[in-house]
């Protein structure tokens, strides 16, 4: 079977018109890779125009104070996607000479870039024949060839890279990696996968064993924690209090209102509003109760006194800025 002209063939008549199509710069190859890594095309589109609008190059994007890069990635999630790239960017100016650099361990050794991402940029910008293995392609492989164990045990995922490495083509390996990303989000599809019209349809194994709605196989995941969040939003003459969040719980260092965390759900005032946001490993049970005062508590550690017309200017999780639109609507 010649998968990768097969594949290559599909990819000329189907590929998709995106922003980062036919770049050949790996900062924006690498800004376009992390973007898509938990977020959708449709919405990962805007935030990748406007980032490069505000960052167009490593320099830029290492000269930034992290807040303006928080608040450039404000709404995409996973914010610690952007801070690695922060820090990433700062290492290419001080190690490499502000030069991307364009060996695969060189990329793969930067924060934040994993094996897939390495490959991309590799085989995008510098033609080096690194197969970029995500959901998309293991799921396509697993059916086509017919991979029955589970997918999220590293040696299966080893086993999906040795048979992309032996099918890479290796004059174009970066168009056969945009190929295989292509063909798994518009051809091969997690559900109702469009078998009739498969160029693969007479080897596939997963067609012919009747398999598409069970490959690839895949361990239950675990169960979601769930995560009591209780926020005053003090509110005095155009005043109030944000804290900036530390450690390396979710949502380091964005601001919100001071909060406090429970195990239940359980709290003594009512909330003038409350929002559930569903995150990858945890649910998040917000509460906001508004407290207007005549002066300001002590301000803790952390936080801030801001006028409350200003804090449009901070970086903040979607859940905050969720409240502040039910706010203005109010």
């Amino acid at each position: 079977m010649a998968f990768a002209d097969t594949l290559i063939r599909w990819y000329e008549e189907h590929k998709r018109d995106l922003p980062w199509r036919g770049e050949n710069d790996p900062y924006k190859i690498w800004v376009s890779e992390i973007i898509l890594q938990q977020t959708r095309v449709q919405q990962g589109w805007d935030y990748y125009l406007r980032f490069i609008d505000n960052f167009p190059n490593v320099k830029a994007l290492a000269e930034a104070e992290e807040e303006r890069v928080l608040k450039v990635w404000q709404g995409l999630g996973y914010y610690s996607r952007a801070r690695n790239m922060h820090t990433a960017a700062r290492e290419i100016m001080t190690k490499h000479g502000g030069q991307f650099p364009q060996d695969y361990d060189s990329i793969l050794a930067l924060k934040g870039i994993g094996k897939y991402t390495a490959a991309a940029i590799a085989s995008i910008a510098f033609h080096l024949p690194y197969p970029a293995v995500d959901g998309n392609v293991i799921r396509i492989i697993s059916r086509i060839f017919g991979i029955c164990d589970d997918v999220t045990q590293p040696a299966v995922v080893k086993q999906i890279t040795n048979i992309c490495e032996t099918h890479i083509d290796g004059k174009q390996p970066g168009i056969f990696n945009q190929a295989a990303m292509d063909f798994g989000a518009m051809q091969c599809t997690p559900k109702n996968p469009q078998c009739g019209e498969c160029p693969f349809m007479r080897e596939c194994y997963a067609l012919h064993h009747q398999l598409t709605d069970i490959l690839p196989v895949k361990k239950k995941k675990a169960e979601q924690k769930h995560r009591y969040f209780h926020y005053s939003v003090y509110l005095c003459d155009n005043h109030t209090i944000i804290e900036k969040r530390t450690g390396s719980d979710i949502w380091k260092n964005m601001y919100q209102f001071p909060l406090i965390e429970t195990d239940s759900d359980d709290c003594q005032d009512t909330p003038a509003h409350q929002i559930r946001e569903v995150l990858s490993h945890q649910i998040i049970h917000a509460n906001f109760h508004i407290k207007t005062v005549n002066k300001l508590p002590q301000t803790a550690d952390k936080q801030i006194v801001i006028r409350f017309d200003d804090i449009h200017q901070y970086p903040m999780p979607k859940i905050m800025t969720e409240f502040l639109k039910y706010l203005n609507e109010q």
